[in-house]
Formats: C-alpha cells, sequence, structure tokens
C-alpha cells in the first residue's frame, strides 16, 4: 500500500473531502472513539485500512463492494442497513477517487449532510444519482444543495483537491501506437515545476478539460440562443465550455422540456426523466441529442444551463516518477473516440489532451493520492504487475519508481494489447529493463496476432512460477477495467493458487481474499 506518515489521531476522512482541517478533525475524533481507539500504544492506520476496518464491523466487509456487480444486487444485499450503507451499495464500487473521496466516505458524507452533491459519483453515472436521490428521499434527508453552492465548501491545498486545481503546463504528445493499429493512444507529459506539485507512484492526476467547442456550439445553435448570452456571470458559451457536462442528458434537462411541452413530448419528456426509455433511443440522447429529439422546446439559456450536471474533471493514472522525473508527470491516454448512428462522439478529457490543449498551455489540475494502490513499504518485495493496454501506466511509473530508488525487490510485468508490431507500448524501454535483468519477467499478451490470447492465460500458463513468487510474499497488482478484464485476471490467479498451491477452489478464493486484506492484492480499475 501507498505510504502514510503515521498520525497521532486515526484519520478516517481523507485530506481531499472538502471538510474544513476543524470538521476534519472532529470527524476523525468521532469515528476514533466510535472505534474505541486512544493515542497510547495506536499507530494510525491509513485512511484505506480505516474505512476496510470500519467496512467489517458493520456489516462483515461490505459484500457488495464489487464494481462488476450489477447495481440492483449490491441494493439488495444492502437491504435493511443503515443509510450510510445503502449509499455506499449505490456508488460504482470502484474507488476511484474521481468524486474526491472513496465511495465508503463519499457515502458517509452524504448521510451526514456533510456533503450536499449527490452527484459526484463518475462511474456510477445516472443509474448511480437516482438510486443515492430515492435513498435520501426514503430516509427523510434535506434535498441535495444546487451545484452552484458546492463553492461554498471548504476546500483542500491548491492542486491537491478537484474544487482547487493548481495550473500545470502542457509540454507535449507523442502517439504510443503504430501504423496499423485500432487504438489512438497517446504518451503526454506536464511541467509541474512552476505549480510546485509533487506526487507518489499509484496517485492519480486530475484533469479539469473543456468541452470540444464543435460540440458546444451545435448545441448552442438547437438551443437557439445567443452565445453570448448571460448565465450567471459567464456567456452561455464559456458556461458550456468550462462548467456543463454535454454527454448523457441529465433527468433535469428532460424535466425541464416536460415543462415547456405539451402532448406526445411531453409525456416522453416525463418518462425519460423517470429513467424510462419509451422510444428506446436512451444510448442516443446526449445533451445535443436531446435537443434535437425535442426540437420544438424553447429553452431559455440560463434554465438550460441549470438543469445540466457540472463537468467533472478525469482522472487518470500516472505513468512517470516524480524520483525518477522531478518536475514532470507523464500520462499514458486512449483517446475516446466512436460514432453512435451517424454521429461521432469524442471523449471530453482524452481528446483535449490527444488535440486540442497546446504546448505551453496552462491547464488546471490536480493530484488525486491514491487509497490502497501504492509500492510495497519494503523495497525487496517482489512485485506482479497485470497491465493490459494504458493499464500499464501506473506499472510503468512503479518500474522508473524501483529503478530511480535502487529497489531490490524482482519485478513482473505481464503486458498485453491487440497486435505486438503495432502496439506495444514503451517497448524499447521495457525490453531495455528486461534486457538488464531489472525487469526480471516480461510476460506479453496480444489479442489479435493469430490465436487470441490474454493477461490471464499468460498467468495460468506461467502459473506455477507465479505460485513461487507469491508464496514468496509478492505483491500483485492490476491495473484495467473492472467489470471484465479485473474479473478476468482475478479468476485466473484464483485458478492459479488453487492448481499450484493444492487447494480447493473456496480455499482458493479465500486465499486471494486474504491477499487483499493483507494489502498484496491492490487493483487501479476503471
Amino acid at each position: 500500500m501507498t505510504v502514510q506518515t503515521p498520525s497521532p489521531l486515526v484519520q478516517v476522512i481523507p485530506d481531499t473531502a472538502p471538510f474544513s482541517e476543524e470538521q476534519r478533525s472532529w470527524l476523525n475524533g468521532f469515528f476514533a472513539g466510535l472505534l474505541s481507539l486512544d493515542n497510547a500504544g495506536v499507530t494510525a492506520l491509513s485512511p484505506s485500512e480505516n474505512a476496510a476496518m470500519m467496512g467489517q464491523a458493520e456489516d462483515d466487509g461490505a459484500p457488495w463492494h464489487d464494481p462488476a456487480m450489477p447495481l440492483a444486487e449490491r441494493q439488495a444485499l444492502a437491504e435493511g442497513k443503515p443509510l450510510p450503507r445503502k449509499l455506499f451499495a449505490a456508488m460504482a464500487q470502484q474507488d476511484c477517487g474521481q468524486c474526491g473521496y472513496v465511495c465508503e466516505s463519499y457515502s458517509a458524507a452524504i448521510a451526514s449532510g456533510g456533503e450536499t452533491r449527490l452527484n459526484l459519483c463518475a462511474p456510477g453515472g445516472k443509474d448511480t444519482l437516482r438510486a443515492v436521490k430515492a435513498l435520501m428521499e426514503a430516509g427523510g434527508a434535506p434535498a441535495a444543495a444546487p451545484a452552484e453552492t458546492a463553492a461554498a465548501t471548504p476546500i483542500g491545498p491548491v492542486g491537491r483537491c478537484r474544487e482547487n486545481p493548481a495550473l500545470a503546463t502542457f509540454l507535449s504528445r507523442r502517439k504510443l501506437n503504430g501504423p496499423g493499429s485500432e487504438k489512438e493512444t497517446w504518451h503526454v507529459e506536464f511541467d509541474l515545476s512552476e505549480c510546485g506539485l509533487d506526487y507518489i507512484v499509484g496517485d492519480a492526476f486530475g484533469i479539469v478539460a473543456q468541452n470540444d467547442p464543435r460540440l458546444v456550439d451545435a448545441v448552442i445553435a438547437l438551443l437557439g440562443a445567443r452565445p453570448d448570452a448571460d448565465c450567471g456571470g459567464k456567456t452561455l458559451r464559456e458556461r458550456l465550455l468550462s462548467d456543463c457536462a454535454l454527454g448523457p442528458a441529465p433527468d433535469a434537462l428532460f424535466q425541464l422540456i416536460s415543462y415547456v411541452t405539451g402532448g406526445e413530448d411531453r409525456a416522453r419528456a416525463r418518462r425519460l426523466a423517470a429513467g424510462e426509455d419509451p422510444d428506446g433511443d436512451l444510448d442516443r440522447l446526449d445533451v445535443l441529442g436531446a435537443l434535437h429529439k425535442f426540437g420544438k422546446a424553447r429553452l431559455s439559456a440560463e434554465a438550460f444551463v441549470e438543469a445540466l450536471d457540472p463537468l467533472q474533471p478525469r482522472l487518470y493514472s500516472i505513468s512517470s516518477s516524480h524520483i525518477a522525473t522531478p518536475g514532470r508527470i507523464s500520462l499514458t491516454v486512449d483517446a475516446v473516440r466512436y460514432a453512435i448512428g451517424s454521429r461521432p462522439r469524442w471523449g471530453v478529457a482524452s481528446t483535449f489532451l490527444a488535440e486540442r490543449v497546446k504546448p505551453g498551455e496552462k491547464v488546471p489540475v490536480y493530484v488525486q493520492r491514491a487509497h490502497g494502490f501504492g509500492l510495497p513499504e519494503n523495497p525487496e518485495t517482489p512485485v506482479i504487475m497485470c497491465g493490459p493496454g494504458t493499464g500499464v501506466a501506473p506499472f510503468r511509473a512503479f518500474l522508473h519508481d524501483r529503478r530511480a530508488t535502487k529497489a531490490p525487490g524482482r519485478n513482473w510485468l505481464f503486458f498485453g494489447h491487440q497486435r505486438r508490431a503495432c502496439d506495444f507500448f514503451y517497448e524499447d524501454e521495457l525490453q531495455a529493463m528486461k534486457d538488464s535483468g531489472f525487469l526480471t519477467n516480461l510476460t506479453l499478451a496480444w489479442s489479435r496476432d493469430g490465436e487470441k490470447v490474454y493477461v490471464q492465460d499468460r498467468m495460468r500458463e506461467r502459473g506455477a512460477e507465479l505460485w513461487a513468487w507469491l508464496e514468496n510474499g509478492a505483491h500483485f497488482y492490476i491495473c484495467g477495467d473492472a467489470k471484465r478484464m479485473a474479473k478476468d485476471v482475478e479468476r485466473a490467479l484464483i485458478d492459479v493458487v488453487a492448481q499450484h498451491g493444492g487447494r480447493s477452489a473456496e480455499e482458493a478464493i479465500a486465499y486471494v481474499a486474504a491477499l487483499r486484506k493483507a494489502g498484496r492484492y491492490q487493483a487501479d480499475v476503471y
């Protein structure tokens, strides 16, 4: 786990949570008392360790804390639990930190009234937001404050939380894919020397991006409004560029449309606001699509902006080491581009980094501290890293950090992608690490070079050696897709333990669970 500086008080509330120092101190003290801890002879645990302890104390370890589990199943497991636990089950379970918390502490903050913004769980999207709203209404909790009031919430240090970003200088981008690749992946670098930010490998980097101007202008055209219309002290175009999410149309927008339309349009808008899909086209209804569908609706610019969700920062795994390259930070970014019907869609931050931001421009950024994802405290501990595609990013950082600190522990990287000829990211430097002996094992898997081979297949092929590393104290890491890749890798790990450790399926599952509990199995999933 990421090394934490011992504190005389148990730290449950993370530093990035939007509380004042006085509020955070009181809340930490409250939870310390709840756990019957005092300062005498007690070493404070990390925030993630305390969160895990609290979850187990209340309900045997939050069985819904699985990002691959459907929302309905998670909610069923939390039935009959206190409101904070029900809210916890409604979250996306990725502990990504994009909300400024982890899932458990965000839920607790909402339940206590300390956090009034209910829409911060970006991976959970509208499904999580609807579930959270329903739980709060059923519990008789006060309505959430509008997004505009969030500025009154106490914020953390500059560059250390989403509410108070620093300005970093964009340096460069270079494409990592070769000719023939079906992907578009970029190595992106920023200069941190002016803003003074530092980081630890395993941390994430928050990018406060802007919407694509082409999409903004199309929205304004369909809205039939003036780009310079006043919207709370900014022009409409400025608000849509920097402040408003233009992805999936929020329920509030459909609610607004229902107020200014009639007949069948009103009925459809009401059903969409309730989460239904009356015409089977919900997957195409981003903000622009919603305006096109309800072309007769006449919305004022100010009311329209108020109905939209705030534009969320995007978090990326850091692929560099501050120790190896102080003052610089790098990311490994897949540009998200796809089409729904005849309309192209673009990822907000990924295409901002891939094409729109120019070298020398200042970008609002922040460092999101890792929660239970980082190098072992003991540099002699072996590490096994599984990172297909852009999932290699934090492990490139791990390797650069271990080399810079001369950590003697062995290193094993599993990397996979589609084609070796065009999708082997960082091939030269990884091969050089392998040739020098620093990277003990470099195990590769290619899914489009003839037979489909994935990382989990290579794990099973090397199962005996993998088991020996685990028995020798190795830490095991995954970075990648939460719902598919991570579950497949975990299943392969369980199979390896069962086959080469001579354990039953139940015993192998318990072995892997014990690794996770001990901090020896860590995941950075999205």
